[in-house]
């Protein structure tokens, strides 16, 4: 039976004030929650909440290390809950109910870690150039307007919500529209923890709507957001006009290059993970796979062998490695990439399909794709599928190598895969991009900043100066002078 969700505004759960509207559960398209549509009215309530709450002692006199003790609750909260939030999860966007779980974990973790780092948080004595002592210390921005993507929801947030609340700025989160969930639980657990009525709200909602508004409204004094490149760069010129500070994490169409040295059982196993754990559907897949000459063959037979092992099913099983994709019409748009990727003259060595049969029907299931073929300058090639779709490249010169990876428009993440820490280093250094992994491949810690360049964005998470991000830098200048200033008296 569905279950209605409400809105949370300034301390208060309610209905928003737009349309009613369902979220299915992509396993077999059944309703598994009602809510209403934030509106613009809506936002503009929040907001203004959002303002006297920040203002007021109840959060604006806490010191650092009492809102740590805060942050450090809301971490308890969700290892409390955390069976009942991964199940939850699974219903929001289908992923596997171990995914789930680890997202959950990783979404604690960084609200203990910025609790850390608020309660050990240092300003700086900066050396002095005269008769004064000179002091940078940092201040929160304000109201903050946090937008998450359905991908991954609760880790997502809780990268926003958690260095936002360590430094002090009050937040409004608007999830994805498909997706609330997390954000609404993630909501109660911040009250249930004593945050302050008023400094986080959760609206779901259009991002044309509440994102839009958000945007725009004078009091957000900063948009932190994740999700599509065309989104941002309509947020970025928004945020131009009120010169409003963003952290934009965009799209990406990584490479992985497996080095004629490399451990190939390592590299097919990471390969795998990479491109097809998530369904495809994450920002850093490894959706370009450069392959040396030398070991293309080997490497292909044992990439095609590991994917037709791969469990393809109900996101509650738990040895269920590929679940759904979040909607139908989003394997449409998967299938259109696929088929342009045919046109191209692509060869499809495996998946490039819908599984049948029984609950395969009711879901919006795809299978895992190989396809080889392709020039890098293919479309299929160049732009972000978001989805279970690895396009496999053979190569022979380093620096054509190089160029090819750099050869797009997106540069968030690549992976290596070689013995040889040298070639690694030299790669690694050539590459345009925000991460490499190397041996290893979708491996994150939130002690380590997380960035893109290019068109997949820019703006820090993650790491201890992550916090930076929700302040503005102030300097101090005190006068150790004796006599008054001379120019005075001259």
């Amino acid at each position: 039976m569905a279950e209605t969700l409400q809105s949370f505004f300034a301390g208060r759960w309610r209905d928003a004030s737009g349309p009613e509207y369902a979220t299915e559960y992509p396993h077999d398209g059944s309703v598994v929650a009602t809510l209403h549509a934030a509106t613009a009215a809506d936002v503009d309530e929040a907001v203004q909440a959002a303002e006297r709450a920040r203002r007021a002692p109840a959060w604006a006199r806490l010191k650092p290390h009492e809102r740590a003790g805060l942050l450090w609750r809301i971490a308890q909260g969700i290892r409390e809950r955390a069976e009942d939030l991964a199940q939850l999860q699974r219903l929001d966007n289908g992923k596997p109910i171990r995914e789930c779980r680890a997202l959950v974990a990783s979404a604690a973790g960084t609200f203990q870690f910025f609790a850390a780092a608020a309660e050990t948080w240092e300003e700086t004595i900066t050396p002095s150039r005269g008769d004064y002592l000179t002091m940078s210390v940092h201040e929160p921005l304000g109201v903050v307007g946090a937008i998450t993507p359905w991908n991954s929801p609760i880790a997502s947030e809780a990268q926003k919500l958690a260095p936002a609340l360590a430094a002090g700025c009050a937040v409004v989160l608007k999830p994805a529209e498909i997706t609330p969930r997390m954000a609404i639980e993630l909501a109660r657990i911040c009250q249930r923890a004593g945050v302050p009525d008023g400094i986080v709200s959760v609206l779901p909602g259009k991002g044309s709507v509440v994102g839009d508004a958000l945007v725009r409204h004078p009091l957000v004094k900063r948009i932190a957001f994740t999700g599509g490149t065309a989104v941002g760069l309509g947020i970025q010129r928004l945020a131009a006009e009120k010169l409003m500070p963003t952290s934009l994490e965009l799209g990406g169409k990584s490479p992985t290059v497996v080095l004629p040295d490399a451990e190939l059982d390592h590299a097919v196993a990471g390969v795998l993970y990479g491109i097809f754990s998530s369904s495809g559907e994450s920002c850093i897949a490894g959706s370009r796979a450069f392959v040396h000459e030398s070991v293309y063959d080997a490497f292909r037979a044992r990439l095609l062998d590991g994917v037709a092992r791969l469990r393809v099913g109900d996101p509650a099983r738990e040895d269920t490695q590929m679940g759904p994709l979040v909607n139908r019409a989003h394997r449409e748009t998967v299938e259109r990439y696929v088929q342009l990727g045919r046109d191209e003259g692509g060869r499809v060595l495996a998946g490039g399909a819908r599984p049948t049969g029984g609950f395969y029907d009711a879901g919006s299931y795809y299978l895992p794709t190989v396809i080889e073929g392709l020039p890098n300058r293919a479309r299929m090639c160049q732009e972000e599928i978001f989805g279970p779709v690895l396009a496999l490249l053979p190569w022979r010169d380093e620096d054509d190598l190089v160029a090819q990876c750099n050869d797009n428009v997106y540069g968030l993440a690549a992976g290596l895969w070689t013995r040889d820490f040298r070639a690694a280093w030299r790669i690694g250094r050539a590459l345009e991009t925000g991460t490499v992994w190397i041996n290893t491949y979708k491996q994150f810690s939130i002690s380590t900043p997380f960035s893109g360049v290019k068109m997949s964005g820019y703006g820090q998470e993650k790491g201890r100066l992550g916090i930076l991000e929700y302040t503005s830098q102030k300097s101090f200048y005190v006068g150790l002078n004796e006599q008054p200033l001379p120019w005075a008296l001259s």
